[in-house]
């Protein structure tokens, strides 16, 4: 076995960015010719999977009409405030309960159990308690990022070192300030990747999000779509909502890199 083939299946191993970048456009490029196979070949009907051209001419289409760029901009708005009002509210409780015992007694226990209940359980509840306005939508993201982003954050709380904590004790640092000065900075890399994946999940949620009763935004621009088959401007929505997730994705990697540029693995 060659030196490179053995470091490209050796656990952790080094990878040139060459041999990454060309496993990436791969990956892409075949899931493109089987879906061409596929649609191309008619092996299934084009009602059902457009052709990659039909997608791509829909795309252009869609971009030029500014019909579609207000689906965007409101869908951003949507997960925008969904993810930070989870933030604003799991972050503190996620560093409490991470970081003294008597707050993880009071909030892991209910956050573990509601956790487990999808968050389209809690539509119609939702729109009971807030109707079918904007907030509705804005708090269903909200229930499917707060209590993952709650427990995820106590995680990174307790990864932190004791022995770096009883350290700074040890040079006379008060309980706040080790608070202050040595855990929540010392949690802030994890925090960064943490917020990163819950931001991911965040997308996800916007299609459940949009079935409350919306007239716009890119979930119902998909779910009008389905209604008449137009399965061409599902594919757009889809891969508009992709692109969008990925753009946040990168900036958060990107932020991580330049903030923490002394971790290994901050691409």
């Amino acid at each position: 076995m060659s030196k490179r083939r053995k470091s490209i299946f050796q656990i952790r191993g080094n990878l040139s960015k060459r041999v990454y970048y060309s496993g990436v456009i791969g990956i892409f490029l075949f899931i493109l010719l089987v879906w061409s196979v596929m649609s191309y070949g008619q092996l299934v009907e084009r009602t059902f999977l457009p052709t990659p051209d039909q997608v791509l001419l829909q795309f252009g289409h869609q971009l030029s009409s500014g019909d579609f760029w207000g689906h965007i901009g409101i869908s951003i708005y949507r997960v925008g405030m969904g993810f930070l009002l989870a933030c604003i509210l799991g972050i503190p409780l996620g560093i409490l309960a991470g970081t003294f015992r008597f707050a993880e007694a009071v909030v892991v226990p209910p956050t573990e159990f509601i956790r487990y209940m999808p968050a389209t359980a809690f539509v119609p509840l939702i729109m009971v308690w807030a109707g079918i306005g904007e907030t509705a939508k804005v708090l269903v993201i909200f229930v499917g990022c707060f209590f993952q982003l709650v427990l995820m954050v106590a995680d990174n709380a307790r990864a932190v070192s004791n022995d770096l904590l009883q350290v700074s004790y040890t040079m006379g640092a008060k309980r706040w300030q080790v608070f202050e000065k040595v855990l929540v900075p010392a949690l802030l890399p994890d925090l960064m990747n943490t917020l990163r994946l819950v931001l991911g999940w965040a997308w996800t949620y916007l299609v459940v999000a949009e079935l409350v009763a919306a007239n716009n935004g890119l979930g119902f621009a998909i779910m009008k779509a389905q209604r008449f088959l137009n399965t061409d401007i599902i594919f757009v929505g889809i891969i508009v909502i992709g692109l969008l997730g990925l753009i946040t994705d990168r900036m958060f990697a990107y932020c991580h890199k330049r903030f923490f540029p002394w971790l290994e693995g901050g691409r």
